[in-house]
């Protein structure tokens, strides 16, 4: 076996933007799921499909952002190019090739679900937390893996991690008021110390200032206790 080139590790802004889905089984479901709860418009193409795609559009037709929208057909050849980037699922390899290809000849991003020759992009394995995501990749050789290698990642990272980043947000904020360069800080430091632990335990006040000795100072967090468990 050839050594696999590794791919390039980018997070895609689709909010606002149209993407296609083909498939109306558990794993389209789960690809649709994912780009709406980006921000992406969301079209789903199948011939038939299961409830958690029509719960999708259930809950899209409800929502004023109207994310998700299904249409009961079969694909049309050549639609894939009119999208911004497509996901096909279908199970079914002549209808995935055939939208795989109808997406590469117009340069088009497409992952093909669990068919690594018709993908121009893979999809990682994804933690989240408010602002942070956590993404494991294999490049698409076994998802297993990358779904365990997650799990273990966000455990042994600790909990509020969103809440974290908010507060290092707001601390990045402050020193651009105040005229100053963000790495003018030494934010290894700041993470280095208590502060990922104080935020964990709830103790936000004493994160807060511990950011403003940081900012403060501008060489990194000044002591502070450890916080209790």
């Amino acid at each position: 076996m050839p050594p696999l080139v590794p791919g390039y590790p980018v997070t895609l802004m689709v909010e606002g933007r149209h993407c296609l889905v083909v498939g109306g089984g558990p794993v389209a479901a789960r690809k649709a799921q994912g780009l709406a709860g980006a921000g992406a418009l969301v079209t789903v193409v199948a011939r038939r499909c299961c409830p958690e795609v029509r719960a999708l559009a259930d809950k899209a037709a409800a929502s004023p952002f109207g994310r998700v929208t299904l249409e009961e057909r079969p694909y049309r050849a050549g639609e894939a190019s009119t999208y911004r980037l497509v996901v096909t699922a279908t199970g079914d390899p002549e209808v995935d090739g055939a939208v795989a290809a109808d997406a590469e000849a117009a340069d088009v991003w497409v992952n093909s679900a669990d068919d690594l020759a018709h993908c121009s992009f893979t999809l990682p394995s994804v933690h989240r937390d408010g602002p942070v995501s956590i993404a494991v990749s294999t490049a698409g050789t076994s998802p297993a893996l990358a779904v365990w290698l997650r799990r273990r990642a966000a455990s042994g990272l600790g909990t509020e991690l969103g809440l974290l980043a908010a507060l290092l947000e707001e601390a990045r904020q402050a020193v651009r008021a105040e005229g100053r360069p963000t790495d003018s800080v030494d934010w290894d430091a700041v993470l280095s110390g208590p502060l990922p632990d104080l935020v964990a335990a709830g103790r936000i006040d004493e994160a807060r200032a511990l950011l403003g000795a940081a900012i403060t100072q501008g060489v990194g967090a000044a002591a502070s206790p450890e916080p209790t468990r």
